[in-house]
């Protein structure tokens, strides 16, 4: 009697702190919440440092190369967020989901997730001049070393049939960006259907997927990306937002190396900014900055016409000021750089600090207030107005950097030509 009392106990007490750190989690989080203000005023759309931010870009050209989509399938997204961010027993989970969905500005309660999140990524994208544009990214499931789809790994899915939907629905604001596990038995057949629905690209998160890029069963994937011409985006460096499987290993810079010996032009995502990964070219295998280690293989000549990366998150705060110098200093390397926002997270307030950039001598101090105003509004046009502004002495990130266009007018490789679609999967049920 006396052990199930103890057990009794034991639970409520625990029930009693997980409620507690809840709720002093929740407090913490509402001081920092994005206030979601619209629309832009005109003081901030005609604001001179913004008009300085489109100076000399061709809006035309002007393609976030980075940009998610999220859902929970509330109106037949086919989205899934895991149950554990609606479990009051996890958290930071919980508080996890909030956040981002704060940021993204859908407000709890909301009668509809999905249709919330696209409603005012497209009411961002209208404060932009014609032509800008966003790739949306969709998000396979984790799947185990035999190519079964892993719930509990699956921290969010987003279809691609949802996300070539939602830009199909506006493409002169969207392109979208396929998301296919190599590991899946029909992975090829996955593929070319997202090739023929005009994907223009392949995102992968091998750290929460499950992905090993030296895994014999990426090769022909790899071929097949080769002779479409189609990027492949790899995260990499250290996961914090989705942590999925938890492979950090397969986040290493370094195995970038596969695919492009392959012959595919490969987009590392963040410039691996985050994290430390094993030196794999070192015998003693010394852990080093991933940055460090993408960097070397930006100077490596085999890779100058494969290798590139977008900056988004780049400037966040937790990312180190000697990466922010050497990426606007390394003007040699801009013309592989692409703008990317890895929207909504601009709208995670803590997570950028135009104070702290200018500390480190990247931003002039008068323009620190606007920009924390154009973000209160805007973050999309935020984050673009002041990766424009930032500074390391005389030295800026370069108008191609914007140019981000130009990785898709060269031509697929000659003689591909993607198989016939299969038919499309009933709606609403988990699929490519």
């Amino acid at each position: 009697m006396k052990t199930r009392l103890d057990r009794r106990h034991a639970l409520c007490c625990t029930a009693a702190l997980g409620a507690g750190l809840f709720t002093s989690l929740q407090a913490e989080a509402a001081a920092l919440r994005n206030p979601c203000r619209e629309p832009l005023p005109a003081s901030l759309r005609t604001h001179p440092l913004v008009a300085q931010a489109f100076d000399g870009i061709d809006p035309a050209a002007l393609w976030d190369v980075h940009t998610h989509l999220l859902g929970n399938g509330d109106a037949g997204s086919g989205c899934t967020i895991h149950p554990s961010m609606y479990q009051w027993w996890h958290p930071v989970e919980v508080l996890r989901r909030r956040v981002i969905l704060n940021a993204a500005c859908v407000p709890q309660g909301v009668a509809s997730v999905d249709r919330a999140y696209v409603e005012r990524l497209q009411r961002l994208a209208s404060d932009f001049p014609a032509g800008a544009r966003w790739l949306l990214f969709a998000f396979d499931t984790a799947c185990d070393d035999r190519g079964r789809e892993h719930a509990d790994w699956t921290t969010l899915h987003v279809p691609n049939r949802y996300a070539q939907e939602v830009a199909a629905a506006l493409p002169q604001r969207f392109g979208w960006v396929a998301s296919v596990h190599p590991y899946r038995p029909d992975a090829i057949e996955r593929l070319d259907a997202a090739l023929q629905q005009g994907a223009l690209a392949v995102k992968w998160l091998p750290s929460a997927m499950n992905i090993d890029l030296a895994d014999a069963r990426c090769r022909p994937f790899y071929d097949r990306l080769r002779r479409a011409g189609m990027p492949l985006i790899v995260h990499c460096g250290e996961e914090l937002a989705v942590r999925g499987a938890d492979r950090a290993a397969y986040g290493n810079p370094l195995h970038l190396r596969v695919p492009l010996a392959a012959g595919v032009r490969v987009i590392a995502a963040h410039a691996a900014s985050l994290g430390h990964a094993i030196d794999l070219d070192t015998p003693s295998r010394p852990r080093r900055n991933a940055f460090d280690l993408w960097a070397r293989l930006m100077d490596e000549p085999a890779w100058r016409g494969l290798l590139f990366a977008d900056i988004s998150a780049l400037f966040q705060t937790n990312r180190s000021p000697q990466a922010w110098h050497t990426l606007l200093q390394r003007q040699d390397w801009h013309a592989r750089l692409l703008h990317g926002s890895d929207h909504p997270l601009p709208g995670v307030m803590p997570l950028y600090s135009p104070a702290r950039l200018a500390a480190a001598g990247l931003l002039p101090r008068d323009a620190v207030e606007p920009l924390a105003a154009l973000r209160e509004h805007n973050p999309l046009m935020f984050d673009f107005v002041q990766k424009r502004l930032l500074r390391s002495g005389s030295a800026r990130l370069l108008p191609e950097v914007f140019d981000t266009r130009r990785l898709w007018r060269a031509p697929p490789a000659q003689g591909y030509s993607a198989p016939p679609v299969p038919a499309p999967a009933p709606h609403g049920r988990t699929s490519a």
